[in-house]
């Protein structure tokens, strides 16, 4: 198939270009180098079933595809809340320009949303029936409304146009390829370890997240994508593995063998407090779920941020 991947220089993107090309289908990847990186598909260059296209997913697109993803949206906090008004338009504009680029071409188009909708969650693990609680005018609302607003927009284009939807709730994701300075924990923690700094926790390290490897979010992606045409989502994915931030910061250390300290700072506004998905609808609609374990995906992240530190240095 001719595929579409938008944000396909990213951290998830290039790992769903990998998996695709693997597969044997024409790959383009859409990236307009923001938050993505030329290294993450380099080695994708010469393969004749990949092209990299710099552009940005506000802009019109043009094209015929057989399947699109949209993951171009920055993803950590520190590079959505630095251009909140460029986050929210690329959540809504990129996703609009994605679902006119579909229904010309009349094929699938899966938009990836995130358990950001669900806000600072009131009831655990979320299902997708909960609706959220999120402050719509806080520092992260550019990124928790944008996407939700990016659903909403695919919900009605599909009410509307008949446009074959799917849409994915992505839980934290982590693996190799995670930008080091891109803000998100397990990067945070992994880096600070093996340089002998201070691990920064924030609060009080009480609050949690489930961690899902990025191998097993591709694997999650795909599945939905290829799903019965009833399937439209929204669908979790992610680990229903629950740890708190001090249990993550204890792996790390443990894992890189650092004797790093840790160190405690004020928690941003509208920090979650905890999050977990429920992943009954992936289980039963996609036969799906996460096989890999925190400590040997973190092994394997661990591994790829020695060898970068190390060919940096």
């Amino acid at each position: 198939m001719r595929i579409l991947v938008t944000g396909g220089a990213g951290f998830v993107g290039s790992h769903l270009c990998d998996r695709l090309v693997q597969q044997g289908h024409q790959v383009t990847a859409l990236d307009n180098l923001r938050t993505g990186s030329r290294l993450n598909v380099a080695h994708l260059k010469d393969n004749r079933l990949f092209e990299f296209v710099e552009a940005d997913v506000q802009q019109a697109l043009h094209g015929d595809y057989d399947r699109i993803y949209n993951l171009a949206c920055p993803a950590s906090p520190p590079h959505y809340q630095a251009d909140p008004i460029y986050t929210s338009m690329t959540c809504i504009s990129g996703a609009l320009n994605v679902l006119d680029l579909a229904r010309r071409n009349d094929c699938r188009v899966l938009q990836a949303s995130t358990s950001e909708v669900y806000g600072d969650p009131d009831i655990s693990p979320q299902p997708e029936s909960y609706r959220g609680s999120v402050n719509p005018h806080g520092i992260r609302a550019c990124y928790d409304e944008g996407k939700r607003m990016a659903e909403s927009l695919f919900f009605d284009h599909h009410r509307m146009h008949g446009t074959r939807i799917k849409v994915a709730r992505i839980f934290n994701t982590y693996g190799p390829r995670m930008d080091p300075n891109d803000g998100r924990v397990v990067s945070n923690f992994i880096v600070q370890a093996l340089q002998g700094r201070s691990l920064t926790l924030y609060g009080d390290g009480s609050q949690t997240r489930s961690f899902c490897y990025v191998d097993d979010m591709v694997e999650g992606l795909m599945r939905l994508m290829e799903s019965d045409e009833d399937v439209l989502g929204p669908i979790n994915l992610g680990n229903e593995g629950e740890f708190s931030m001090l249990e993550l910061a204890s792996q790390v250390l443990e894992l890189t063998r650092s004797r790093a300290s840790t160190e405690f700072l004020p928690l941003p506004q509208d920090d979650p407090r905890q999050r977990r998905p429920d992943l009954t609808l992936a289980r039963t609609r996609l036969g799906w779920e996460p096989t890999v374990a925190l400590r040997d995906g973190l092994r394997r992240t661990i591994d790829y941020f020695a060898a970068r530190l190390a060919k940096a240095a």
